[in-house]
C-alpha cells in the first residue's frame, strides 16, 4: 500500500513528551513526511501515548473517515490501539520503506443521539450510570420492540473493539471487529418479580436501532460516558444508538491482529 505523507501528531505537550518525540521528528524528516499543525490538513493522524491518548486523538480530530489513524505507544508494551512502540523506530522505518507489513484495519463506530440534542460518535463504548446512590431505571427497545425494563447501576453499549474495555470488566463478551455490531451489558442489575432483564450481555446487529428511555424516579440526571469522556447533558429522557455509517481506518502491522492483541493482553 502507498503511504500518504502529511502527518499530524497528537500527544501531550510537556517537556518529557517532547523529548520522547524527537526520534519521530527525525524519521519524518528523513523519509519525506510533512508534519502539519492542523489535523484537517493531515492524511495520517498519529497518536503518541496509550490507548486513552488514541481515543482522545480520534475524538478531538472528529472521527475522520478520509484519513488513516495510527497508535504509537510510549510504553514498553503494545496495547489494543497502539501497533508501534516509540522506542522501536526500526520497525516503523521498515514498515514505511517496504509497506509489506502494513495493513488498513476498519473499526466499527456507534452514533449516539440524546434527546435530539446532536449525534455523538464513540469508538469504544457509550455508558449510562446512576449519578446518585440510587438505581437507574431504563426501558430498553430494539427498533420498536420493548425488550426489557432495566433496573441497576447502569448500562454499557460497546463496539467490538470496546468489548475488551469496560464491557469486559462486567463480564461482557469479546467480539471480533469484523462484525459490525454493538453489545449491551448490564452493570449490577436488579432482578425481581417486578424488574426482569436477560442478566447477560446481548449483541445487536448493524441494521437495528437501540433505544434507551430513562424512567424518571428522581434519577433523571445520569452520568453518561463516551469512550473516556463524560457527556455534559444533564436531564435525559431518550437515547438512540446505532452503528455509524462511518468506520475508523487505522494502520496496523500484519502480524498484530485483533486476536493476537487479545491473547497478548489477557492470556
Amino acid at each position: 500500500m502507498e503511504i500518504r505523507r502529511n502527518i499530524y501528531l497528537y500527544h501531550k505537550r510537556d517537556a518529557d513528551m517532547l523529548l520522547k518525540m524527537a526520534p519521530l521528528f527525525e524519521i519524518a524528516d528523513r523519509y519525506g513526511f510533512t508534519i502539519v499543525k492542523d489535523y484537517r490538513d493531515a492524511n495520517i493522524i498519529a497518536s503518541v501515548g496509550d490507548d486513552g491518548t488514541f481515543l482522545q486523538a480520534v475524538r478531538k480530530t472528529g472521527f475522520r473517515d478520509d484519513c488513516l489513524y495510527m497508535g504509537i505507544s510510549t510504553m514498553d508494551t503494545l496495547s489494543m490501539y497502539c501497533d508501534f512502540r516509540i522506542n522501536d523506530t526500526s520497525k516503523m522505518i521498515d514498515a514505511i520503506i517496504t509497506n509489506e507489513n502494513l495493513k488498513v484495519r476498519r473499526y466499527p463506530l456507534i452514533d449516539v443521539s440524546v434527546d435530539g440534542q446532536g449525534t455523538f460518535t464513540c469508538l469504544n463504548e457509550f455508558s449510562i450510570r446512576s449519578a446518585i446512590i440510587k438505581t437507574l431505571v431504563v426501558d430498553v427497545f430494539i427498533n420498536q420492540l420493548h425488550l426489557e425494563t432495566f433496573r441497576g447501576d447502569g448500562l454499557i453499549v460497546a463496539t467490538p473493539t470496546g468489548s475488551t474495555a469496560y464491557n469486559k470488566s462486567v463480564k461482557g463478551s469479546i467480539v471480533d471487529p469484523l462484525l459490525p455490531c454493538m453489545q449491551v451489558s448490564e452493570v449490577a442489575s436488579v432482578n425481581t418479580n417486578r424488574y426482569r432483564t436477560l442478566g447477560s450481555s446481548f449483541i445487536v446487529g448493524s441494521d437495528r436501532t437501540l433505544t434507551l428511555k430513562v424512567i424518571s424516579e428522581g434519577n433523571d440526571h445520569p452520568t453518561m460516558g463516551m469512550d473516556n469522556e463524560a457527556l455534559s447533558i444533564r436531564h435525559v429522557e431518550t437515547i438512540s444508538i446505532k452503528i455509524s455509517d462511518k468506520k475508523l481506518k487505522t494502520l496496523k502491522l500484519k502480524d498484530n491482529s485483533f486476536w493476537e492483541k487479545v491473547k497478548r493482553t489477557f492470556l
